[in-house]
């Protein structure tokens, strides 16, 4: 295996030698838990952590390595090694760390694709689509929308659905496929290339470690069986993993989200919710809330049915979800501010004591 295989491109190769970092070896994190890693490269794979340095400086958790991200290593040991440096990323999926305010937790780094994987029956919520790619959009990474599970519902079911997610969410590839039947696999490999990185996001039981099996023709991950209770298979990812395929590309799995909070994602929800932003535009007041002022374009448009009244209500949630995300980020930021100060003046009332 060479780097580039894993992803590794020039550019990464050109920051390397600005930075001096030549005198160490180059790989890529493959998995990550509790502060302890596997990394890969050309030469095989390697348990890594990190030296003290890049422990201590670390500010906040995203300073720290993800799977996916390139890493400057030196080994020690037999399959053994020390992560020196972490290369910058070119892309971040994110989401709002759980039972925390203002703070993120990166689901993966260096992403181009992400498959956002959906089953057709149970699991399947349009509002739940709309957040995933608007954090895809934020991230600047690629959505395909991936519908699992076909071969439980009828083809016209199936054509219903997807003019559904088409009216709703615009320009955006969908594959339907079935890991039972294989129809739509082949589709689902040709947007698959050599050295470009994918990610797997979604929901528990909707068949991601069972797709990734399908893809790569191997029995690389762990699959649970479904519960005829509830109609859907058994939560079997812990951890995130990065997959090298023999047939090129780079899948990294995900453990099943329950909650996909998102953060600072204007960007993201633009270009998700395109055409709410191109209504926002005609509003009469140019810091219309678009909730209860007259003139407003998008209420408006409600009104007469030109905007689909599901959509909007979940861009408001999204919307209230993002300022909130953001008021506590400013508000950590302040504390931590404070805190400094503190620190400060106590350091300085200390040394005026000794003299």
């Amino acid at each position: 295996m060479i780097l580039a295989a894993l992803g590794y491109t020039d550019a990464l190769e050109s920051y390397r030698t600005k930075k001096k970092l030549t005198i160490f070896h180059v790989a890529r994190v493959i998995t990550e838990h509790k502060e302890r890693y596997i990394v890969k490269n050309e030469t095989g794979d390697f348990e890594a952590e990190l030296i003290g340095n890049l422990r201590f400086t670390a500010t906040d958790r995203s300073d720290f390595p993800a799977v996916g991200d390139w890493v400057a290593i030196s080994e020690y040991d037999t399959n053994k090694a020390l992560i020196h440096h972490v290369f910058p990323r070119t892309s971040i999926i994110e989401r709002q760390a759980i039972g925390t305010h203002g703070e993120k937790q990166i689901i993966a780094a260096n992403i181009d694709v992400a498959f956002i994987v959906q089953a057709v029956n149970r699991d399947f919520n349009m509002n739940r689509l709309e957040r995933y790619v608007t954090i895809c959009n934020a991230s600047q990474v690629t959505p395909i929308i991936v519908l699992t599970k076909i071969d439980l519902i009828s083809e016209t079911e199936l054509e219903s659905m997807l003019q559904n997610i088409s009216d709703r969410i615009k320009s955006l590839i969908i594959i339907p496929i079935s890991n039972t039947t294989s129809k739509g696999l082949e589709v689902l490999k040709s947007h698959i290339h050599e050295g470009k990185t994918y990610c797997l996001l979604g929901s528990s039981g909707v068949g991601k470690s069972t797709l990734i099996n399908s893809i790569s023709g191997k029995s690389l991950m762990k699959t649970g069986a479904i519960s005829e209770s509830i109609d859907r298979g058994k939560h079997v990812t812990t951890h995130r993993e990065l997959i090298v395929l023999e047939s090129g590309g780079i899948i990294i799995d995900n453990p099943g989200m329950r909650e996909v909070g998102i953060t600072d994602a204007a960007d993201g929800l633009e270009l998700t919710f395109e055409e709410i932003f191109e209504l926002s535009e005609n509003c009469r007041f140019s810091d219309c809330t678009h909730v209860h002022e007259k003139g407003c374009a998008i209420l408006d448009a409600l009104e007469n049915n030109n905007l689909n009244a599901d959509s909007y209500d979940n861009y408001l949630r999204l919307e209230r979800e993002k300022t909130f995300f953001a008021s506590s980020l400013q508000d950590k930021k302040r504390n931590a501010k404070n805190l400094g100060k503190l620190i400060k003046s106590a350091q300085k009332k200390k040394r005026q004591s000794n003299y």
